[in-house]
């Protein structure tokens, strides 16, 4: 196995007991690595990490890496497609029944969930991909979150004598809205994530010449 293989490719039964490193199964060191990797990519970027830095973090051989991914491109593409899979749960998984307003309160806060607590994970979904994901691009992905708002939005447009064909676009609106307050969000962490979440929904649930002067959350979620 070349896990069993040192980093100065001397092998673990010819190195003393005390500088042998830990040994991992399969799918620990696969673990590892993506970890590793979504560390890396987030702070430099694709193009800006190696395959050597991996390894020499994760305390392994180059090999190792192309052992379990095929090289960067391939970690790179499974950090991606998680990342993307974890942050359509997390909204998807959110949206349960209640108030249109408070639905739009919960959208809200399961991206800024999940950009506080996966900060990592959200920068490098952020950037410009430079590798083909099967789950698609970061828009691709903004946009299946709005085909779930759309639904929401049509039962509620067809019930206040709205068009329900007009339901995508403002879909597509509102979600693109909070996506980007979140990268905005992303560094500046300022004013608290509640806040954040009431001054976009006082914005998309009354518009500019409704907006209220103090923005309440009538949902169960105060933080």
């Amino acid at each position: 196995m070349i896990d069993d293989v040192a980093t100065d490719g001397s092998s673990e039964k010819s190195r003393p007991t005390s500088s042998r490193r830990v040994r991992m199964t399969g799918k620990e060191r696969r673990e590892q690595l993506l970890d590793i990797g979504r560390a890396l990519f987030a702070d430099k970027g694709f193009e800006g990490t190696s395959v050597e830095e991996i390894a020499a973090r994760a305390g392994v051989s180059k090999p190792v890496v192309y052992e379990h991914f095929g090289g960067k491109e391939g970690l790179y593409a499974v950090v991606v497609d998680r990342e993307m899979r974890r942050l359509l749960d997390m909204v998807t998984g959110a949206l349960t029944a209640g108030h249109p307003r408070e639905l739009l309160e919960q959208a809200a806060f399961a991206l800024l969930d999940y950009i506080e607590s996966y900060t990592d994970g959200f920068r490098i979904l952020v950037r410009d991909s430079p590798v083909a994901q099967s789950t698609g691009t970061f828009a691709s992905l903004i946009s299946d979150i709005a085909t779930q708002v759309e639904d929401i939005l049509g039962l509620e447009f067809k019930a206040r004598g709205f068009d329900p064909k007009l339901a995508p676009l403002y879909a597509q609106a509102l979600v693109g809205m909070v996506a980007l307050t979140g990268q905005w969000w992303l560094d500046v962490r300022k004013p608290k994530k509640a806040e954040v979440a009431a001054h976009l929904v006082n914005l998309c649930w009354h518009g500019l010449e409704n907006l209220e002067s103090k923005p309440r959350l009538i949902g169960h979620r105060k933080s």
